[in-house]
């Protein structure tokens, strides 16, 4: 139901913009999520973004480099990523929750895209 555009390789201190489609009942009503996942890591919440777009949430790792936004009209979200760095590297995908508000708890990210790969060189 959703898919991430394409990702890209970019180098450290430069900027790059993701974007996700899909379903536009999902990209109009649930809060929304960027997440990632490095080799070896976990996958993390990047940031997250309710359903009007009035209130979002980022992790510290990104706080004041990524932006959260979405068109809820054009059925878009978007994440902006500036001074990017080697550590930003990761799967990024994006995720539709079951609520409109940022949920509690990360379960409640239900709907998934593929992923698409970032890859920041030195």
């Amino acid at each position: 139901q959703l898919r991430e555009g394409e990702g890209g390789l970019v180098e450290a201190g430069g900027s790059l913009g993701l974007s996700c489609t899909g379903s536009r009942q999902l990209l109009r009503n649930n809060a929304m999520a960027w997440f990632r996942q490095a080799p070896g890591k976990e996958r993390e919440v990047v940031a997250q973004i309710n359903w009007l777009g009035s209130n979002t949430d980022y992790a510290d790792s990104v706080k004041g480099r990524c932006t959260i936004t979405r068109d809820n009209a054009a059925g878009t979200m978007y994440l902006q990523m500036n001074d990017v760095k080697p550590e930003d590297t990761a799967v990024y995908y994006c995720a539709g929750a079951s609520t409109r508000e940022i949920p509690y708890n990360q379960n409640e990210y239900i709907h998934w895209g593929q992923g698409t790969q970032v890859t920041v060189s030195q």
